[in-house]
């Protein structure tokens, strides 16, 4: 069970995470229309598994579930697709073979990283628009509300969304 993050100030106001919101929408704008590239090959539920597997490299597809949040079901019904159109490759573990292992093919691997070049590209002419010392103080801010939210925030929210 994680643990709650001590209270460092008052409660954000509503502007603030309003703009939160926007920035949300935003960047999941620009993921959405990354993916355009690959021609509805691929979902953006198919691409998230593919990036965690291009991170995590060969691993077994109970620790990719894992670092996605889901469960293991999820990542097999993902995976059996991607496996079917070519981007991913199943293999099992020498030491138990029971155990299913994932990696991107070659095709995965190119259709990664064509979004994520095109994703750079984008960033950069977007953050473009700002001055050096906007898009400094915005790149602080991010990397602090990161930090808040850790690395493990997918993992630790698996199940229902509570209402």
């Amino acid at each position: 069970m994680s643990q709650r993050p001590v209270a460092l100030g008052s409660s954000p106001t509503q502007a603030e995470v309003g703009a939160f919101r926007t920035v949300a929408r935003d960047l999941v704008g620009v993921a959405l229309r990354s993916l355009e590239l690959l021609d509805g090959e691929v979902t953006p539920p198919q691409f998230r598994l593919l990036l965690a597997v291009d991170e995590l490299g060969r691993a077994p597809s109970s620790q990719i579930a894992q670092s996605l949040g889901l469960g293991a079901s999820s990542v097999t019904r993902l995976a059996d697709r991607l496996h079917a159109s070519g981007h991913l490759v199943r293999g099992t573990d020498a030491g138990h073979r029971s155990v299913v292992t994932l990696e991107l093919s070659e095709r995965g691997r190119q259709a990664v990283a064509r979004v994520l070049a095109w994703r750079q590209q984008e960033l950069e002419r977007l953050l473009g628009r700002l001055d050096p010392e906007q898009r400094a103080a915005t790149a602080a801010g991010l990397r602090a509300f990161h930090q808040a939210v850790g690395d493990s925030y997918p993992a630790e929210r698996q199940g229902p969304v509570p209402l």
